[in-house]
């Protein structure tokens, strides 16, 4: 059976043994990062939403207008109703690019 280690000397090993672990733990710390981050982003984003209903409802609006003009596509494209042309998303109107 053949592994990354075979052939190689001790020192060798030893190398990729750290290099690994060395990359193991960078992961580690970036998704910890990551998920600190987006941790934060949550509770902001809750403590806007919170101060501003009218955001809120602003926000549920776009989103249900998303997702019946994503259904609507998926039965264009199910083929349940005739050919209709796509639809931009909502989102992208306030926020161009998207």
């Amino acid at each position: 059976m053949y592994n990354e280690y075979d052939g190689l000397s001790f020192e060798e090993q030893l190398q990729l043994s750290e290099s690994l672990i060395i990359r193991r733990h960078n992961q580690q710390m970036f998704l910890r990062r990551n998920a600190q981050l987006l941790e934060q982003e949550l509770n902001f984003e809750a403590e806007l939403l919170e101060e501003n209903p009218e955001l809120a409802q602003t926000i549920h609006s776009l989103n249900m207008q998303e997702i019946q003009s994503n259904q609507q596509g998926l039965q264009n494209v199910l083929g349940s109703k005739e050919s209709v042309p796509k639809e931009q998303s909502v989102w992208s109107k306030f926020f161009p690019g998207l």
